[in-house]
This record gives C-alpha cells, structure tokens and sequence, in this order.
C-alpha cells in the first residue's frame, strides 16, 4: 500500500477538501491496514499443511484483477482462485449486510448488479461471478441470511450483458 504524505493531519481546510467520499488519505490507509494486520496475525499462526494458504487467502480478498486493490496491489495471475471467491464473497455480503449503522442493506438484484459491474471494471473475476449466479449461491446465502424484503428477481441475462460476459462460455478459471 502507498503510504500518505503524514500519519495524519487534523487541518480544517485539508479535511474540507476530500474530493471523493469522507475519509482523508490518512483516514483511508488506516482503514486498508486491516489486510495487513490480517496477514501477520495469521501468518503467525501455525497452520497444518492443507491450511497454509488461509493467511493470503484472507489478506487477498481486497485485491482486484487489475492490479488497483491493496495491500499487495496484485494482478489476476498472481491470485489464487480462492482469492478471487472470497473477494466475490465479501462484496455480496457486505452490499446484503443489514448490521451495517452506515448504510441500507441492499437487495439481491442491487448486489448483483454492483457485481457485474465490478467484474466489467476488471474488479472481480468473470467466470466465477457466472459461477456465483448460475449455481445460484447468492439465493442459498439469501435464504438463510437475508431479510424477506432484500430477496426479488434476477435477471441473469441483464447481469451478464452490465458485466460484458457471454452467457454460453465454458467456465474456466
């Protein structure tokens, strides 16, 4: 992650003059510690040899395929396939989250929606976001987790066209 300028700054006029969003680039690198936190705390774990990987798994799941994520700013080939399920994973619940004092619970077709999106922005993997859909665990997550009013129709047609895939290709990871 590239550091800020200073650790913070507490200036009126500096803290006014966010051009995106509310957080300074101190405040947002503070948030975006938690991956690194994330990593060392597992990583001093001692994790039988089929678990090995759970610390990058973890630490990865802000990563993008285009390199624009953090902490490690890694690209598509350098994650793991695991890296980019949870990556799909933690989005959907966290735009389904109804515990969130910031902000209203999406719904499904919402959620989705910003998925697609993200995929098209080279943010979140394609053909495991069609996996995501067509096996339909975000319904499986929904019926169990979410509330009656967030579950509403999907148009996978729709999704797929926002996130410039084409429905017939063969998954491949």
């Amino acid at each position: 992650m590239q550091l800020p300028a200073q650790a913070y700054n507490k200036g009126e006029i500096y803290n006014l003059s966010v051009k995106r969003g509310t957080l300074t680039q101190e405040e947002r690198f503070i948030i975006k510690d938690h991956m690194v936190q994330t990593i060392k705390m597992l990583s001093s774990l001692p994790f039988p040899e089929e678990l090995k990987n759970v610390p990058n798994i973890a630490g990865n799941h802000h990563e993008q395929l285009d390199g624009t994520g953090y902490p490690r700013g890694l690209k598509r080939e350098q994650l793991s396939v695991q890296d980019r399920i949870l990556a799909i994973a933690d989005v959907f619940e966290a735009l389904t989250a109804a515990d969130r004092p910031y902000k209203v619970a999406k719904t499904l077709s919402e959620s989705l929606k910003i998925l697609a999106f993200m995929v098209k922005d080279e943010h979140l993997d394609g053909t495991l976001f069609k996996l995501f859909v067509e096996s339909k665990a975000y319904l499986s997550y929904a019926e169990k987790h979410l509330k009656p009013e967030q579950i509403d129709p999907i148009n996978t047609h729709k999704l797929y066209e926002i996130a410039g895939l084409n429905r017939s290709e063969a998954f491949a990871t």
